[in-house]
């Protein structure tokens, strides 16, 4: 099966290469294709996003709001995050949760937590501003769909004297307490760029489209990345994501139109173009298609995961050292991706490194971004560990 890449807001706004500047505007309805898809298993309701649940008023009424009368709000607000004997939150890559379901299940991706954090904060009065934070993406994937992560994170400004959150405020950057649920570079921060709330709600929807594609619930995706796009029109991960879909529903054409209205508005982006080549191989233009598979590799030489394929290659031929060479390369770039640990602990365990293979299974756990992939790497070290023993007692 050949690869599609999509690009997740758990945190972002544009994967692959910079390009330069390109005025943009707002694509035409031709560009969606609402007779192909069944209607929605449920209303696509951005309402929701960032609702707040009685449970959320509750805390905020009691926990948060009720102490330390003078102490500053946003102060409360942050410690009730980070600590332990507070929220206890956790990350959680799994899927994407609007505010009220983040609260509940005490944990998210980074742009869960965020949305779940600016709802608490705008109950408390509190001003927010979301930022796109520049940094490399993550990767990650699930069957033949590889997805590209940026980040998100937000500052909170200082009580505001209206009722209103979302009346016109000028929040002052430079005296706010900024959120963050991952280590960003002093750089990267002082460089982040705001974003509007119609952006973040796109991101989520985008998510929430591409996360439906990878369980098979297309027709969901389809209204989930359709919403985005309405919310954002220049948001154009949206219209990738929309042409992965119709590629995925057969719709050719469609996804064909979708892409090259993506890469049009960003000709250097990586992803764009490798999704548009492939799209062009399936509807028989290799010419044009050989014409960005060249420009992508001058643009991007070894792709995401490109030694991690090699290897797992490697694997299916019994070729384990070769596969652990491929592997500890990959991991060279991207040091913390826990599927590229797992793989390089198979890897020793077939070659008979046991203490390695411990060594990266236990990687591979400390980095696992779900619970179900924490507690299967868990399982696969508990086996390691019980071998190595009886290894030893022989």
């Amino acid at each position: 099966m050949k690869p599609w890449a999509l690009i997740l807001c758990a945190c972002a706004i544009l994967g692959g290469c910079a390009s330069q500047p390109v005025a943009r505007q707002a694509p035409q309805q031709q560009l969606f294709h609402d007779q192909l898809f069944q209607p929605p298993s449920a209303p696509v309701d951005t309402s929701r996003v960032f609702a707040l649940s009685p449970a959320m008023r509750d805390y905020v009424q009691h926990e948060i709001g009720a102490q330390a009368p003078g102490r500053d709000v946003r102060r409360q607000l942050f410690d009730a995050l980070y600590r332990r004997d507070k929220l206890q939150l956790e990350y959680d890559s799994a899927m994407t949760r609007n505010a009220a379901q983040t609260f509940e299940a005490r944990a998210g991706n980074c742009l869960s937590l965020a949305i779940m954090t600016a709802a608490l904060a705008r109950e408390l009065n509190l001003p927010v501003q979301f930022q796109q934070i520049q940094v490399d993406e993550v990767w990650s994937r699930a069957g033949n769909l590889y997805f590209a992560s940026n980040h998100v994170n937000l500052a909170l400004g200082r009580p505001r004297t209206d009722r209103n959150p979302y009346t016109a405020y000028s929040m002052d950057t430079a005296n706010s307490l900024t959120v963050d649920f991952i280590p960003v570079p002093a750089k990267a921060r002082e460089e982040a760029r705001p974003l509007d709330e119609s952006t973040i709600i796109a991101m989520y929807l985008n998510n929430r489209a591409a996360e439906l594609l990878s369980t098979g619930q297309v027709d969901d995706a389809y209204w989930a990345a359709r919403k985005a796009a309405e919310v954002d029109p220049l948001f154009l991960n949206a219209y990738n994501t929309l042409g992965v879909i119709y590629q995925h529903h057969g719709n050719q054409d469609a996804a064909e139109q979708a892409l090259r209205y993506a890469h049009a508005q960003a000709p250097d982006n990586t992803i764009y173009l490798a999704n548009l080549a492939q799209t062009l191989e399936s509807v028989n233009k290799p010419g044009e298609a050989a014409v960005l598979r060249a420009r992508l590799a001058r643009l991007e030489p070894y792709p995401p995961f490109h030694f991690f394929l090699q290897g797992q290659e490697a694997m299916k031929l019994g070729d384990y050292a070769r596969a652990r060479k491929l592997f500890e390369r990959e991991l060279e770039r991207v040091p913390d991706y826990h599927e590229f640990h797992f793989w390089l602990a198979v890897a020793n365990y077939q070659l008979g490194n046991l203490r390695a293979a411990d060594v990266h299974m236990a990687q591979a756990m400390k980095n696992s971004t779900t619970r179900g992939d924490h507690d299967l790497y868990a399982a696969k070290l508990d086996r390691i560990r019980a071998h190595a023993a009886e290894v030893r007692a022989k």
